[in-house]
């Protein structure tokens, strides 16, 4: 959720740099910007600093995890996979000329 104090100063900042005629009408335009600002902003699909942290710690921990996981599946892999046959070598066409 998007801090309060910072959704204050936002619209401070909007009311500030309006003309000063619109400015006049004082705290009822701060606090419309302030109402404005805070539905505006619960409609993006925000999340927090920290929350972006964790679920970045969460996504290197699972990476690590299917690393360890693919290296293990190969080596299960190459243990049970059977030796290859390797074919008998040719025997040679005997020629009856030559006995």
């Amino acid at each position: 959720m998007i801090d309060p104090k910072k959704i204050e100063q936002i619209a401070r900042q909007v009311h500030e740099s309006m003309p000063k005629g619109i400015r006049e009408f004082g705290e009822d335009i701060e606090k419309k910007i302030r109402q404005t600002l805070q539905s505006q902003l619960t409609r993006l699909d925000l999340v927090s600093h920290e929350e972006f942290d964790v679920q970045t710690q969460v996504l290197l921990r699972t990476r690590e995890k299917l690393a360890l996981l693919e290296q293990r599946l190969s080596e299960l892999e190459a243990r049970d996979k059977p030796e290859e046959v390797k074919p008998a070598p040719a025997i040679p066409p005997v020629d009856p000329q030559q006995e």
